[in-house]
């Protein structure tokens, strides 16, 4: 028996709120999450200007602060999210002894979760302090000596990017299947494709599945900048995402954390779960290419589309709307137009598609799941999220990319792509839940 997989809650913490409801507000109203660099002096960098998440207080949201205090930004973000879909779906996360009958044991976690921030201070200091001039190598006792009065070891143990799922299992109790991965940018849409596949086959009732990420550090920016990834628009933070835009010239990185509750229909039902829509299809695939480009026929992402059709039993002319990867960097943009369009053929001109990032920026390890999120809106409002920026179309992508305004549209069935580093390709389908609906 294969079972049915439905969405109860959801919650995120990103550059444009706190909420999927701020989330969904920032995207109608035409708000941008990007602006100057705070978290640390960008001044001498290339991109000077990022999408931070502003003003989110942790302790405001969970009673138990103390377990989680130490974990890192990626981390806390994930927590709030949590916070938030686990309240929607009806899982008690208040008390010592839930009160909400849920199997613990049956209830799982699968975060797309990026690894934390090196602490750059102690470390370079350790690395300065442990240094012997005269012998040209690194006397180690005098760098273990100077590294132990800087580094925290709980500090160096919340840059484990398994850690986010651990304080969320600390903050549900969940006790069931935990997984978590780090395919870069498809890495909450792989952990929510692969929650549901486990919940479809019996490894779980109920999946808290998402993703977190903070890359927002001297390392992470600068890694980013030497590929060329990032734009340089120093001038113009917020209108510096435009993606299918002829003068993109790179994506703006954020960070944040998302989370959505899976669970099978009949423990929704059981529960008097509210359902916010379901899971219906998942494709994943490798372009087994090259480690930062996409395949330039883009053999990956049509692999990743065509498999997640297919799982949800659909054809292209089912597909009412695309939340596409989008990251404004002109290689993606340029590739990704081709896989739908390698797709979905002349169909691929009648399926309306855009791009969150444009607003909220590149949330990394967080986005897929993220986006997910204005997926379900979509459905819910009847509202596709525009894509921002778009002021000087690129004429070689030439599809419908809801430029520069919301739009009304019939949404039954929506699809979110993501594509990442090292070649990944996840793609998730779900659908408007019909109480009446056998399949």
């Amino acid at each position: 028996m294969k079972h049915r997989v439905v969405i109860t809650g959801m919650g995120v913490v990103c550059p444009l709120g706190h909420s999927a409801d701020q989330l969904w507000n920032g995207l109608m109203s035409g708000q941008s999450g990007a602006d100057y660099t705070t978290l640390f002096d960008a001044s001498t960098f290339p991109t000077q200007f990022d999408a931070e998440v502003k003003g989110f207080d942790l302790s405001r949201c969970v009673q138990r602060y103390d377990l989680h205090k130490d974990g890192n930004r990626g981390t806390q973000f994930a927590l709030g999210a949590c916070v938030q879909a686990c309240r929607q779906a009806g899982i008690d996360i208040e008390t010592d002894a839930p009160t909400d009958g849920i199997n613990r044991q049956r209830m799982g976690i699968y975060l797309g979760a990026g690894e934390g921030p090196v602490n750059f201070e102690p470390f370079f200091e350790a690395l300065i302090g442990g240094w012997d001039e005269q012998a040209r190598q690194v006397n180690w006792p005098r760098w273990t000596q100077v590294a132990l009065s800087g580094l925290s070891a709980q500090n160096e143990l919340e840059q484990e990017p398994n850690m986010p799922a651990a304080h969320l299992a600390l903050l549900t109790g969940a006790r069931g299947v935990t997984r978590s991965c780090l395919t870069a940018c498809a890495a909450s849409t792989q952990a929510v494709g692969e929650a549901a596949m486990l919940i479809r086959h019996g490894k779980a009732e109920i999946m808290i599945a998402g993703g977190a990420h903070s890359m927002i550090h001297p390392l992470g920016v600068t890694g980013f900048n030497r590929l060329t990834a990032l734009s340089t628009r120093n001038d113009s933070p917020q209108t510096a995402s435009r993606p299918f835009s002829a003068t993109r010239d790179g994506f703006v990185i954020g960070e944040g954390g998302a989370v959505v509750i899976l669970e099978t229909l009949e423990s929704a039902r059981k529960r008097g779960a509210t359902i916010l829509a379901e899971v219906i299809g998942f494709g994943s695939s490798n372009d087994a290419f090259r480690v930062t480009d996409m395949h330039d026929q883009a053999r990956g992402a049509c692999q990743a589309l065509r498999a997640a059709i297919k799982d949800a039993d659909l054809t292209i002319e089912d597909i009412d709307y695309i939340s596409t990867h989008g990251t404004s960097t002109v290689e993606n943009d340029a590739v990704e137009t081709l896989a739908i369009k390698t797709v979905f053929g002349q169909q691929a001109y009648n399926v309306p598609c855009s791009s969150p990032k444009s607003q909220m920026g590149h949330l990394i390890a967080a986005t897929g799941c993220a986006e997910l999120i204005t997926c379900v809106k979509a459905i819910h409002e009847q509202t596709l999220p525009p894509t921002m920026n778009l002021n000087d179309p690129d004429p070689k992508l030439d599809l419908d990319y809801v430029p520069n305004a919301p739009r009304k549209a019939a949404v039954e069935i929506a699809l979110n792509e993501s594509f990442g580093f090292g070649g990944q390709n996840n793609v998730v389908i779900i659908k408007r839940y019909h109480e009446d609906s056998e399949g």
